[in-house]
């Protein structure tokens, strides 16, 4: 995030994410170009590609959240990705996504970090347990799109896909706004 409104309104937050860099980015890359293109760039979206595990808001108690992250990761091993579709989430969101599938890698490292977290007190935003969580990468935020507008982009843009790009993380990265900046410390799995 670059532009001074959603460096602002990100203040204070904190994300746990995973970045692809292969297949699935590729795949990413190639459906947000074609949505930005649809709408001459006019539509907010993520300047790089990102599944989130978790979001926090934690702007005094940064260091330690960090701290029980890196804790986290040294015991986690590297993470199998896989897209499995375009889909979206609907109003009130109306967020393009690609749809992360389920293996068994991601699951168990989501539960993990819940079982870490599970005896504190961090503040964590928009947490769903491991059964409810859709895993995403957000293409296009589509909220400010009129609703026939959007219904007309859902539903020509969601499909399955005919081909699954596959890849493994080895690193996650937290991200922070502080200051008006985004922030990051990428953080090697270990497990």
């Amino acid at each position: 995030m670059d532009s001074p409104d959603q460096l602002a309104s990100l203040e204070g937050q904190q994300y746990l994410v995973l970045r692809p860099t292969l297949g699935v980015a590729s795949l990413f890359r190639e459906v947000q170009d074609a949505a930005l293109a649809r709408f001459g760039g006019e539509i907010r979206h993520p300047h790089t590609e990102h599944a989130t595990l978790r979001a926090f808001f934690e702007p005094d108690r940064r260091a330690e959240l960090g701290a029980l992250i890196r804790r986290w990761a040294a015991d986690q091993p590297p993470i199998e990705v896989t897209a499995e579709a375009i889909d979206a989430f609907p109003a009130p969101w109306q967020v393009l996504i690609v749809r992360l599938a389920r293996t068994p890698s991601l699951v168990a490292a989501y539960a993990s970090l819940s079982a870490a977290l599970a005896g504190t007190d961090f503040r964590r935003l928009d947490e769903l347990s491991v059964d409810d969580w859709t895993f995403h990468l957000s293409v296009v935020y589509g909220r400010s799109l009129e609703p026939a507008v959007w219904e007309e982009f859902r539903q020509t843009s969601v499909s399955e896909l005919g081909r699954t790009p596959t890849e493994t993380i080895a690193e996650a990265e937290l991200v922070w706004y502080q200051d008006g900046a985004e922030h990051a410390e990428l953080i090697p799995l270990g497990g």
